[in-house]
């Protein structure tokens, strides 16, 4: 059984012009979604923003008629609805600004696994296929589990690999749980669900996949993750909205480099040269990045893995030795430590980076690795 409040929540967000931040200052103002609802014409007047065009729908039958039948649906086909103002989203996306008023829910999500978003392009090439591979296989007993969308390409590639290696995956849709797109990955993600992952969507049962709820879509696959790998995109590519709205969220991006000629690599090379993702030089250092160590790891130490050494030039590792590991530094206070104009440092920050020698963090801000 539902409770009133979430009857209520579905009604009011229900109503034309009241997305999820105007729903977030309704409910802020009134304390609930029942109160909001229930609350006089000329209160909610008052409430800054809120005009009468808003007003107007709230308390309208038809959009109780709506929740009713959205209940009974939800029930039939054991769907969670999670409330964003009772607290019952997961962690990192309550704590985003736009995060979803509603979250529909099939299946299971671990709060107490890593979460990591991986996304990319629908054109995948057997360079993105082989790194998905070996990262999944690299982290498969580490507590983790993956985020993806289930589009073609990349996102399938990220489902099916967490399923071949017994890692819970979690699918993002964009539309509501009465289709499934695209309908090639049907069995997908009842395998998904089959093995303890889960599907979210903020779409209720009458939303079809529109264009424009995919980029709606991307902002919740960034806000469940505090790190987004992209995969291989394009200039331009969905993904670069991903890893947008993951840079706003404070979250770390990564990016797969490629070569300059291979189209689905020009997007992650872009997000590299612009400071909005971390290169990944090798899966190694990107496990270490994101936070998987071993328990093992000081046993491993009495037999080390042979690790190439790179003779950096002289320039390069006077800039890296200018930086510290713990306390980033700007790219104004390192030109003026070292003396030297910003634009003559920059491609070698770029380069220390791809090398994984140096992290970018947002607003120009580098540390050593």
């Amino acid at each position: 059984m539902f409770s009133e409040e979430i009857f209520y929540s579905l009604a009011l967000r229900h109503c034309p012009l009241i997305g999820d931040i105007i729903f977030r200052k309704l409910v802020g103002e009134v304390g609930s979604a029942k109160n909001v609802w229930e609350f006089s014409k000329s209160g909610l007047n008052n409430i800054y923003g809120i005009g009468r065009k808003i007003s107007h729908e709230i308390g309208n039958p038809e959009h109780l008629k709506f929740a009713e039948k959205e209940l009974k649906f939800c029930e039939k086909h054991q769907i969670k609805i999670n409330i964003r103002h009772l607290g019952e989203l997961p962690k990192f996306l309550q704590e985003c600004d736009d995060a979803p008023a509603i979250l529909y829910q099939k299946g299971d999500f671990n709060p107490e696994l890593h979460s990591v978003s991986i996304v990319g392009t629908r054109n995948i090439s057997s360079y993105g296929k082989h790194f998905i591979h070996d990262f999944l296989e690299a982290v498969k007993h580490e507590k983790l589990q993956t985020i993806s969308g289930l589009a073609l390409g990349v996102d399938t590639e990220v489902h099916e690999m967490s399923v071949q290696f017994n890692i819970p995956t979690v699918a993002i849709l964009a539309h509501g749980f009465h289709t499934l797109y695209p309908q090639k990955n049907k069995k997908l993600s009842e395998k998904i669900l089959a093995e303890g992952g889960a599907l979210f969507t903020e779409f209720n049962s009458t939303q079809k996949p529109d264009r424009e709820n995919f980029i709606q879509r991307n902002r919740v696959i960034a806000g469940l993750s505090p790190a987004t790998i992209v995969v291989e995109t394009a200039f331009g590519g969905g993904s670069i909205s991903t890893a947008t709205f993951a840079n706003n969220y404070n979250r770390d991006v990564f990016a797969l480099p490629g070569k300059i000629t291979d189209k689905y690599s020009q997007g992650c090379n872009q997000l590299i040269f612009q400071n909005k993702a971390t290169a990944i030089s090798t899966i190694t250092s990107l496990v270490k990045q994101i936070g998987f160590i071993k328990n093992h790891a000081r046993t491993g130490e009495l037999f080390p893995s042979s690790e190439i050494k790179i003779q950096l030039p002289e320039h390069q590792q006077t800039i890296l030795n200018c930086l510290h590991r713990e306390k980033p530094l700007s790219l104004d206070e390192l030109a003026e430590n070292l003396e030297i104009p910003t634009f003559k440092i920059l491609p070698d920050l770029l380069q220390l980076e791809l090398l994984g020698l140096v992290k970018a963090l947002s607003g120009r801000q580098y540390l050593a690795m």
